[in-house]
């Protein structure tokens, strides 16, 4: 192994790209099952004593509660894959959100079992909550730290399209049961836990995947040097406490948005105000979703070509531009209606999100890197998704419009904006702990900027 600048041969990329995707479709399939879920079914079965529009907010609140627990996911993933590697914690973290999910597949509901059946949904929700927040990290970390340095930006968007590919999964999955398999009551009564339950299916297919793969060559080699941190999220806050707060707000303009679609506010609002229906509205998620995907991998191939912060800015643009048309779409309650606003709205969100891992990867030091993409990525997803849902739906019983969430929309498309310019592009700057110094420095607009190298594709 050359120090700090050896990369994985080209089958062991292909084996690790190839596991990060399965692997992270399946962890998003399952943690937006539960979204799709809340829109549709959960106020009823588990919060209908609260009646209609409360149990709808009450619903879409335990969406957001499980985001809080992200960071507890991020500091324990963190913690360890700092200290004991990126792959053990993927595993984990697999098991933990595919156990959590097919177990509210079985779960009893309110006229059953009554106050302890929402208490229990918000208890696997939880679980939920700190899976996703320490697996993204991992997945990230192994296939960039295994890419050539002209690369990243485009294996970087790997664990990136799971979330579209798991959204898209998750729709069409709902879709079949809402329009085929049980359509009606019989939705209601039982089709809903099918597409919970299937998660212990995938649970294996990810889990013998992603065994497969070997660990990051830069963890190999700290971990060869017995040069892992004792405290590395202790170390990240005290030095690096600004770029957290920063890479946290950039994924903010980000998240806010994907979680009209994904958090369930947009299916919620199309079935129910503009009586669009249930299986025709997963569909054009799910044609979204693969909207999404595509933009996503564009976006990793312009981070390589065009930077890391360019292709955000241009993502933020997208997202600003459509921030009323996307609503002046929907509302006409038409199918091409739909489709317009969520496939131009989708762009967007891919051309924000491809680029991310690469750029994460690239801001933080290589001892305290997986806390410091870990950790990010979860304070944003509060800061941004956590209860987007619900304000969402606030906004629209308060003003009876939709026009205050277009407001909200481009306040947190303005935010990610911002604090993108605030943050350099590191493209090409060496990852290995021979380069800690040059890592640790220059990476905000507000210091001088460390002459980094770009490193060739082959070292």
């Amino acid at each position: 192994m050359t120090p700090s600048t050896a990369v994985s041969n080209p089958a062991t990329q292909r084996r690790v790209a190839l596991a990060t995707i399965i692997g992270t479709t399946i962890e998003w399939y399952d943690f937006f099952i539960y979204a799709l879920g809340a829109g549709l079914v959960f106020a009823q079965l588990f919060f209908k004593p609260a009646g209609e529009d409360i149990g709808l907010l009450l619903s879409f609140a335990t969406v957001g509660v499980s985001f809080l627990f992200r960071p507890l996911g991020a500091f324990l993933a963190g913690h360890y894959g700092d200290i004991i590697g990126r792959r053990a914690m993927l595993v984990l973290t697999l098991i933990l959100m595919g156990t959590a999910t097919t177990l509210i597949g079985a779960l009893p509901t309110f006229a059953q079992i009554g106050i302890a059946a929402p208490i229990l949904l918000l208890f696997l929700r939880i679980l939920q909550g700190v899976s996703a927040g320490g697996e993204w990290g991992g997945a990230v970390l192994m296939v960039v730290e295994h890419a050539p340095a002209d690369r990243r930006g485009r294996a970087g968007a790997l664990p990136q399209v799971g979330v579209p590919l798991g959204f898209l999964l998750a729709s069409g999955v709902m879709a079949l049961m809402t329009g085929v398999v049980s359509p009606g009551q019989a939705f209601l009564e039982w089709g809903w836990r099918v597409p919970f339950l299937l998660s212990i299916v995938l649970i294996v297919v990810g889990y013998l995947v992603r065994r497969s793969v070997e660990e990051s060559p830069v963890f190999a080699e700290i971990a060869e040097r017995g040069q892992q941190t004792k405290s590395p999220v202790a170390v990240l806050f005290k030095r690096h406490w600004h770029l957290v707060i920063l890479a946290a707000l950039v994924f903010v303009g980000n998240n806010a948005v994907g979680y009209m679609t994904t958090g369930g506010f947009l299916q919620s609002y199309a079935t129910g105000k503009l009586k669009i229906d249930t299986t025709a509205m997963l569909i054009a998620s799910a044609v979204a979703s693969a909207a999404w995907f595509v933009a996503t991998l564009i976006a990793g191939r312009l981070a390589d070509s065009f930077g890391r912060r360019n292709t955000l800015l241009i993502g933020f643009a997208v997202q600003a531009v459509m921030a009323f048309p996307l609503f002046w779409l929907v509302n006409t309650a038409t199918l091409p209606g739909l489709y317009a606003g969520l496939i131009l709205l989708s762009i967007g969100l891919g051309l924000t999100y491809g680029p991310l891992a690469a750029w994460y990867t690239e801001i933080f030091p290589a001892s305290v890197r997986f806390s410091g993409v870990a950790i990010p990525y979860a304070i944003g997803s509060i800061l941004g998704g956590a209860f987007a849902p619900t304000i969402a739906q606030a906004l629209l019983q308060a003003t009876g419009t939709t026009t205050a969430v277009s407001w909200y929309i481009l306040v947190a498309t303005l935010i990610g904006a911002a604090a993108t310019l605030c943050l350099r592009d590191r493209r090409g700057i060496p990852l290995g702990p021979d380069y800690e110094a040059e890592q640790a420095s220059g990476a905000t607009m507000f210091a001088p900027n460390g002459a980094h190298r770009e490193v060739g594709a082959k070292q």
